[in-house]
């Protein structure tokens, strides 16, 4: 997979099977609306249409299912015909399955999905999640060409023609923008520490013309950074804070993207054990999809000021290390008593959020991390939890998870029922709760908000994705479709306008009345 090049199209061509296997995918009544003549010239003569026919009546999704046309050379295979509300319309994690175990292997092969208009993006950062770059197997080393998988979508419904060129280029940008992110998650520390992570943010600041602004190591301490110097001081490779910055003329409001980039949590003194320490490699996940979704934002057309944050640190251990007991001083100037220093997620994203309000006066301020354990117990493997001061952009965040693929559900915010849990005798607050069984997830989220004042006046968003980063020992490069929905409505992009939680289709469904209460909301998002 790591040698695979991805290319979306508005048609593939006709190639016989042999020549370049296929693989057709769909929701079984999707799949049976369309003609004969759109799939025959991919097909025949191995496949007639008595065949064709015959492969739809056999199948029986539940939830999916497959069947082979001809030999192993062309298959097709059914999406589930219904989803609960809480899963995406698109069956995004259903084709990710399907594409990695039904693809035919091939040097150039073909995929064909079959989806409404509105499935299309999430659809298309599915079928890149199938395909990840990362790869040191010896094998991978010493093949030198390049596989190439062509993708194409035949849309059903109401608008069913051809894609355009510029949904065909926010798709290809998004999809980029996931297997980026999935990349740098995959990476060991020793090709992912700081010093790496900072090449990539200057990678994709070279591509988009932005140079990104750095302050690193005694630096950070200097200028009062007590969270991200504390918890990485130790490494051989410094922590640092790394902005990227998109500043567009006419630009109404700043958005601020704050990602934890620990490259790799051994848990400081406070250490993991054996079982628990290996995948620590992901814990940057929220900084890479950061990475990841500036990168194809900026690229689709972003109206608005956006900073991508990262806060990089290795949590080692070392002479130098924090130790339990020890007190920092935050970037907010509010003092904490470290009580677990495998609690450091929280410390980095702190100074990080701060920064965003104090130094760049963003208006809106998302962090993502893989911040918590308890996060996969909270909402489960699939579903990120959220956790925001704003009803509306609660809902927002479901309602993006839904259309891309990347799904969110929120955790419960009461600051004056939780955040007792971080009582200190000697310090502002500890950073790690007081009783483990008490909504931990939500907790940790409110060691960050805190430094902002629950009282701040903008709007901030805590995604934890500590669980969903990974499917068994892959990334999933997740948070990069959540981001461009989300924000979607900043966009110039007529396709990440569509998915927003407030594009036109969900403008829509919004009464006169509705859409009057939720102006404000509309233009945040």
């Amino acid at each position: 997979m790591a040698n695979v090049v991805l290319e979306f199209r508005a048609a593939a061509g006709d190639s016989e099977p042999q020549t370049r296997p296929l693989l057709v995918v769909g929701q079984l009544g999707n799949l049976q609306q369309i003609n004969w003549t759109q799939v025959k010239g991919k097909l025949q003569p191995a496949v007639s249409k008595e065949i064709w026919q015959s492969a739809l009546g056999a199948l029986n999704p539940n939830p999916t299912d497959s069947c082979p046309l001809y030999l192993s050379y062309a298959t097709v295979a059914a999406l589930p015909s219904r989803v609960s509300r809480h899963n995406s319309p698109s069956s995004a994690h259903f084709l990710t399955r399907l594409v990695r175990t039904c693809l035919p292997a091939g040097n150039s092969r073909c995929i064909l999905i079959v989806c409404d208009r509105s499935d299309v993006f999430a659809s298309a950062c599915a079928i890149a999640r199938a395909f990840p770059l990362f790869s040191r197997r010896s094998t991978s080393s010493r093949r030198t060409e390049k596989k190439h998988v062509t993708v194409e979508f035949i849309t059903v419904g109401q608008d069913n023609g051809p894609l355009e060129l510029s949904t065909l280029q926010c798709i290809s940008n998004a999809a980029d923008g996931v297997r980026l992110a999935a990349r740098i998650v995959d990476s060991p520390c020793s090709e992912m520490n700081t010093d790496h992570f900072l090449e990539e943010i200057r990678a994709v600041g070279n591509d988009l013309g932005i140079t990104p602004t750095v302050i690193r190591g005694e630096e950070l301490n200097q200028r009062g950074f007590g969270g991200i110097y504390g918890v990485g001081k130790a490494a051989e490779h410094p922590p640092a804070l790394a902005v990227l910055s998109h500043t567009p003329s006419g630009a109404t409001q700043t958005i601020a993207w704050v990602g934890k980039g620990i490259v790799y949590d051994t848990g400081g003194l406070s250490i993991k054990g054996k079982t628990t320490m290996p995948g620590m490699k992901r814990d940057c996940g929220g900084a890479a999809a950061i990475l990841g979704a500036f990168k194809a934002a900026v690229k689709q057309g972003f109206k608005d000021n956006l900073h991508a944050v990262f806060c990089l640190a290795e949590n080692a251990v070392g002479p130098a290390a924090t130790r339990p007991d020890d007190i920092h001083t935050l970037y907010s100037g509010k003092t904490v008593e470290i009580n677990n220093t495998d609690a450091e997620g929280r410390l980095v994203l702190s100074d990080g959020v701060v920064y965003a309000s104090k130094d760049l006066s963003a208006d809106i301020i998302l962090d993502m991390a893989t911040l918590t354990g308890a996060q996969g117990i909270s909402t489960g493997k699939y579903h990120a939890a959220v956790m925001t001061n704003s009803e509306e952009w609660e809902a927002a965040c479901v309602r993006a998870g839904r259309s891309s693929g990347d799904l969110a559900h929120p955790l419960v915010y009461c600051p004056e029922l939780h955040f007792s849990e971080f009582t200190s005798a000697v310090a502002d607050m500890k950073n790690s709760v007081a009783d483990r069984e008490n909504a931990q997830s939500s907790c940790a989220g409110l060691f960050i908000g805190s430094h902002l004042g629950f009282d701040w006046p903008g709007v901030w968003v805590h995604v934890d994705i500590a669980s969903p980063v990974h499917a068994g020992e892959r990334a999933t490069g997740f948070g990069v479709a959540l981001l461009l929905a989300l924000f979607g409505q900043a966009s110039e992009d007529l396709l990440l306008n569509m998915v927003s939680p407030l594009g036109f289709a969900a403008a829509a469904d919004q009464s006169a009345d509705q859409m009057e209460r939720d102006s404000k909301r509309r233009r945040l998002i």
